[in-house]
C-alpha cells in the first residue's frame, strides 16, 4: 500500500508487538537523528534492543500507523520512584504537520498514566522548536537539568518534565 492510501486510514497507536514493530522504532529514530544530530551510544542501546532495554524494565514502546505504514513511535521508561521518561519520538516525514506527533505523546501520557507514573520528563534540543513547542501545549514545562538528573545525550539541551 503506498503511503498516500495509508493516510486516508484511521490513525492506530499500540504497543510494540512484533519485529517489524521494533525495526520501525530502530528505524524512525535513526533517520531524525542522523539528519540533525550525531547517533550516539545511548540511541543506539535503545534502539538495537527496545524488547531488552525498554519493554524489558517495564516500559513501553507505542508504535503508530496508517493502514499497515509504520509511521511514528514513542517510549515511555521508567526511571525509578514514578517517574519515567519520554523518549525516541519519531514522526514519518511525508506525514509530519498532521497532529501525529501530538497524538502520540497523548497516547504515552496515558500510557505512563496506566503504568501509575507521577511524572514524565524528557531531554530535546533547542534545535527541535516544533517539538519543543509541542511538548510545551500538552503541558510539559521546562526544568533545569539537574531536576531530570544526567541525560545521556550530548544533543540535549532543553529539559522538560510534566506532572501526572
Amino acid at each position: 500500500m503506498s503511503l498516500a492510501a495509508a493516510q486516508r486510514r484511521p490513525l492506530v497507536i499500540d504497543a510494540m508487538a512484533s519485529v517489524e514493530d521494533a525495526l520501525a522504532f530502530r528505524d524512525l529514530n535513526e533517520e531524525w537523528i542522523s539528519l540533525l544530530f550525531t547517533l550516539e551510544d545511548a540511541d543506539r542501546a535503545l534502539l538495537n534492543d527496545p524488547v531488552g532495554r525498554i519493554q524489558g524494565v517495564g516500559g513501553v514502546v507505542l508504535i503508530a500507523r496508517l493502514g499497515e505504514e509504520r509511521v511514528g513511535c514513542v517510549a515511555v521508561l521508567p526511571t525509578g520512584n514514578g517517574v519515567y521518561e519520554l523518549s525516541k519520538m519519531a514522526v514519518s516525514p511525508p506525514v509530519r504537520n498532521r497532529g501525529l506527533g501530538r497524538s502520540l505523546i497523548l497516547a504515552a501520557i496515558d500510557t505512563a498514566r496506566r503504568l501509575g507514573a507521577a511524572s514524565l520528563f524528557l531531554g530535546s534540543s533547542t534545535k527541535l522548536p516544533n517539538a519543543v513547542h509541542l511538548y510545551e501545549s500538552v503541558g510539559f514545562t521546562h526544568v533545569p537539568a539537574e531536576r531530570i538528573g544526567p541525560m545521556p545525550y550530548e544533543r540535549a539541551d532543553v529539559f522538560m518534565e510534566l506532572l501526572l
